[in-house]
């Protein structure tokens, strides 16, 4: 039984250019650039014109999944340099003031449930953390980054070997956005 090689493209809007060197790809935009090597995936990536052209190895049902997964990527970094990311999160705190500050490429968290040490979690890649009242606020043009650096927010403030239904001291993801 065999099914043909579905081939998937995305269309790259004005002012967005697209480059394959090798194996890594980039997509370059008003609000920067995006890189992602898949060296070790086994897709055909092409450039052509304004479009990128995303085609499986071979028939497999499994090529056919990755195949659709890197043009979610694509299709992400194209959103991230056009529009970018944004995700929220909400300082929670009962009794002990929870301050949150940016020192170079980590966040860190004083005063976490009256810890005299401060906690520490480290930014990716080219993300902007800000803080606005009780709010965190991460950007950026990369998903991954930005998610990935709001996850070890989320982790650096949690509150082990207690009940978590009581202790609800935090920072917490509250609200995942495109645009800046």
């Amino acid at each position: 039984m065999s099914t043909e090689l579905a081939a998937q493209s995305v269309k790259l809007p004005e002012g967005v250019t697209a480059s394959l060197e090798g194996r890594s790809f980039a997509v370059k935009g008003k609000l920067g650039t995006v890189r992602k090597d898949f060296a070790r995936i086994n897709v055909e990536i092409q450039v052509e014109g304004g479009s990128v052209l995303i085609r499986p190895f071979s028939a497999r049902k499994k090529d056919s999944t990755i195949s659709n997964t890197v043009h979610s990527i694509v299709r992400n970094m194209v959103k991230g340099v056009t529009r970018g990311y944004t995700y929220r999160l909400k300082v929670v705190y009962a009794h002990f003031p929870i301050s949150v500050k940016t020192k170079g490429d980590s966040v860190v968290v004083e005063n976490f449930v009256g810890e005299r040490s401060p906690r520490v979690s480290r930014i990716i890649g080219d993300c902007k953390v800000t803080t606005e009242g009780d709010d965190v606020v991460v950007k950026g043009v990369s998903l991954e980054d930005v998610g990935q650096t709001s996850a070890n927010l989320e982790l650096a403030t949690k509150i082990k070997r207690k009940d978590q239904r009581i202790f609800l001291d935090g920072i917490y993801i509250y609200q995942k956005g495109e645009g800046w």
